[in-house]
């Protein structure tokens, strides 16, 4: 049993290293109130300092199942500015992965009676991959792999999102370098294109400025140039406000854009922000083969916010 685990993990690393190689897992820590983990546009829209803590717990059930824990924090400067950072630590198996991103964004007011606005904005990011044999017992251990091995990745994101009213669409690449052809560490075969394309956009809507609910669709959509795969998420999101305090629940849906009718996972999530205390969580179902063997994962999102009134800029909010 414990060989079979040992494949299943490894085959999803494999995935995860063709399709998102140096990257931290994006699951649907983006709805808890979070989306500059997705793109460094959204660095400094706030008039605060953010900090979110996430935890990922993936594949319930299986011993030495993937796990994440990443910190990511984001503050304005100046009126028209933000700067951001995101940490990250990934386990999988026996790879690893640690990484850091610092982002900045430009945040120009195109109308302010509309609130009409445009960001900018760029990543740096620092990953290091390895593969740790330390723990392989027994026949687990492959003869072919004699040593640890790691690479270090150096890299850039970009983005760009346009808001108007409750309305906002970004559009994002990252990894924007592709990988050394002559970097043999791990495997010839591995693709060197490690770029993502990726949109995400959405609404935020109100009957009327009175309503206490709002209802928030929105749909996330990604393309990796290694091997043309892509993938869309479909979200809709409630929350009901209670002055300036809210709660929220919502469910989000994931496929591979050539399987529509046959998801990744479905995943309900639900939250609150209690004065400027945040929390979130999601619980992701999982629908494909690797049901036999885990029903789903958890995703927790714990969150402050800090120094409110750092700008009374239009678009910070």
């Amino acid at each position: 049993m414990r060989n079979k685990l040992l494949i299943l993990a490894l085959l999803f690393g494999a995935v995860l290293a063709r399709g998102q190689e140096l990257n931290s897992p994006q699951l649907s820590q983006y709805l808890a109130d979070n989306p500059f983990v997705l793109s460094p546009v959204y660095a400094g829209i706030g008039d605060h300092v953010k900090i979110r803590l996430n935890g990922l717990a993936q594949w319930v059930g299986i011993k030495d199942a993937p796990q994440t824990q990443s910190l990511a924090a984001d503050m304005r400067i100046g009126n028209q500015s933000g700067i951001g950072m995101f940490l990250y630590n990934d386990s999988n198996g026996y790879t690893k992965q640690q990484g850091a991103r610092i982002s900045f964004a430009h945040h120009l007011t195109l109308d302010r009676y509309d609130d009409e606005f445009l960001s900018l904005g760029l990543s740096y990011n620092f990953n290091q991959f390895r593969i740790d044999i330390d723990e392989f017992i027994g026949g687990e251990l492959d003869p072919s792999v004699i040593n640890n091995r790691q690479t270090t990745n150096h890299n850039f994101d970009v983005g760009a999102m346009y808001r108007y009213g409750k309305f906002y669409f970004s559009a994002n690449a990252s990894n924007l370098l592709g990988k050394d052809p002559q970097d043999l560490t791990f495997n010839a075969d591995e693709p060197n294109e490690l770029r993502n394309y990726y949109v995400y956009t959405g609404y935020r809507y109100r009957k009327n400025k009175n309503s206490d609910l709002e209802i928030e669709p929105s749909l996330l959509f990604k393309i990796f140039e290694s091997d043309g795969r892509s993938e869309t998420d479909l979200n809709l999101k409630f929350r009901w406000y209670d002055f300036e305090d809210y709660y929220y629940a919502g469910v989000n849906y994931r496929f591979l854009n050539d399987q529509i009718g046959d998801p990744l996972y479905i995943a309900p999530f639900a939250g609150l922000k209690k004065s400027n205390f945040y929390f979130g969580y999601s619980y992701q179902i999982i629908l494909n083969e690797i049901i036999t063997y885990s029903t789903g994962t958890h995703v927790v999102t714990i969150g402050v916010d800090l120094f409110q009134g750092l700008s009374n800029c239009r678009c910070t909010y």
